[in-house]
């Protein structure tokens, strides 16, 4: 029968690279090792490790166990906090990451149904590289992600991205603005404005509006820099520069400004969610099941009107100055 010390000395072996070695990390004797190995290959009918001089190699059928192995590992390891916290603190804990757009707007209504069925939800917002690194380091469970159409993330064969919503980059332009009357703005009519863009280079957004200038011929100025849309509506309100904007961050847009989409490409972002391969079930699983129902309904709003009356305001040539069908809140940053 199979023991989990068999598998945690298979994953020692390979790690370490030698017999020696895994019982040095595992505080066993080194005959200890060696029994587990010699149990496990026997119960597979093949050697796992080519041994020599130099240390232990992975055979193919070493090779083929071992991400089994490492993934009944995880499992375990992810089953005992759990548990431990639902003894600790009576309560299921699911640990959670996001960026501050999809944290304001779409984490509220799952979390809430969550704690109704006795999960707690302890959540931490950071700027994307963070939560990345926080999700490698076992410090999250699952964390809101975003990337850009043709660039998804890599996050390695022990995680998977389940796509939620896609959320469409818009203009944002003073009321004011030449451009304001029109449905859908051209870039290039936008040449000789200074932009508004993130504090950090590699600002997915940022990136997408420098794509899409250079396929126009031209390389937008930056006049100033901002995570938070508050701040940026603002300024851009105050005829410092245009921007571009998801349109899950716009919340509600003031009345001195036209948000219009851009008459090309479709510029967009992806939102999902990134978790373990080995944590779909559960309340990890709960919570992206909540989280896909609000999404749906957002999708849905954003289906139900035309893409350049979907968010307005001021200058529009039709009269319309509302938010139709967009959840309330302005978050304040990206």
């Amino acid at each position: 029968m199979l023991e989990l010390r068999h598998f945690q000395v298979l994953r020692a072996i390979a790690h370490e690279g030698s017999l020696a070695g895994a019982a040095r990390a595992l505080r066993y004797t080194q005959p200890t090792v060696t029994y587990h190995l010699t149990t496990l290959e026997s119960h597979f009918g093949a050697p796992l490790f080519h041994r020599g001089p130099r240390g232990a190699v992975l055979t193919e059928v070493g090779e083929a166990l071992l991400p089994h192995a490492e993934a009944v590992l995880e499992r375990v390891k992810l089953a005992e906090q759990e548990i431990r916290g639902l003894v600790q603190r009576g309560t299921m804990t699911l640990r959670v990451g996001t960026f501050p757009t999809a944290g304001a707007l779409l984490l509220p209504p799952a979390v809430r149904t969550l704690h109704q069925r006795g999960v707690h939800v302890t959540l931490r917002e950071g700027e994307l590289p963070a939560l990345l690194a926080a999700l490698r380091s076992r410090e999250l469970d699952l964390a809101l992600v975003f990337s850009q159409p043709g660039e998804p993330l890599d996050l390695g064969d022990e995680f998977v991205v389940h796509p939620l919503v896609e959320d469409p980059l818009l203009l944002v332009l003073p009321a004011d603005h030449p451009q304001a009357g029109l449905a859908r703005v051209p870039l290039t009519a936008l040449r000789e404005d200074g932009w508004i863009m993130g504090t950090t280079d590699w600002d997915p957004c940022d990136r997408l509006l420098s794509w899409a200038c250079a396929r126009e011929g031209f390389e937008p100025v930056r006049v100033m820099r901002t995570d938070d849309y508050g701040v940026l509506q603002g300024f851009v309100a105050a005829g410092v520069g245009v921007a571009l904007v998801p349109r899950l961050g716009l919340g509600s847009p003031r009345k001195d400004l036209a948000i219009r989409p851009v008459d090309g490409p479709v510029l967009a972002r992806q939102i999902g969610v990134a978790v373990l391969r080995t944590t779909t079930a559960g309340s990890a699983g709960q919570l992206l099941a909540e989280l896909r129902t609000e999404a749906e309904r957002i999708q849905a709003g954003n289906r139900g009107a035309e893409p350049f009356q979907a968010i307005t305001s001021a200058g529009d040539p039709a009269g319309q100055h509302t938010v139709d069908r967009e959840p309330p809140g302005a978050p304040s940053s990206r």
